[in-house]
């Protein structure tokens, strides 16, 4: 199965953690031609209430698996964030060194809860569309739409490349 993963961060030195996080990708059991984005500099969204962050960067890995349940690839994406020292906090979006996110697998929906697919923002994310779409051009939602469309509705100016890998 062909999958998207989002790869994010903005605490400590953000280019190793990605590229720890790009490697640690690179062992999963089965995974197989890689294509990385470039990675792009953020400003935080959603953010808590009365914090500040740094700057996030974000990339995307399209890689193929053998087939496995959405769960299954969002339980081995967790630990490899705990392998790469993430620590979940009590606040949702709070900083992070790291952060895995299952995007879409090519012709998959899921609505577990715990692994939805395709991720349930990804059409709302410009940090995450402008990656895909470097990497996945002609990607689409289960409905068909072109993620392309979805992006052209944004306001992606926030949107910056920061460095080829």
């Amino acid at each position: 199965m062909r999958v998207a993963v989002g790869l994010g961060g903005n605490l400590g030195d953000r280019y190793a953690n990605l590229d720890a996080a790009r490697r640690s990708l690179e062992g999963l059991p089965g995974a197989s031609r890689f294509v990385f984005s470039s990675l792009y500099e953020t400003a935080p969204v959603d953010a808590p209430l009365g914090t500040t962050q740094p700057d996030y960067l974000n990339a995307v890995a399209v890689f193929d698996l053998p087939a496995q349940s959405a769960a299954a690839l969002v339980s081995a994406l967790l630990a490899l964030e705990a392998d790469l020292g993430r620590h979940r906090g009590a606040l949702r979006n709070e900083a992070r060194t790291v952060d895995l996110d299952l995007l879409w697998i090519e012709g998959e929906t899921s609505s577990d809860p715990a692994a939805r697919v395709p991720h349930p923002r990804l059409h709302q994310r410009p940090f995450a569309l402008i990656p895909l779409l470097e990497v996945l051009p002609g990607a689409r939602d289960p409905a068909g739409m072109a993620y392309a469309d979805h992006l052209a509705r944004l306001d992606a100016s926030g949107v910056k490349l920061a460095r080829r890998w």
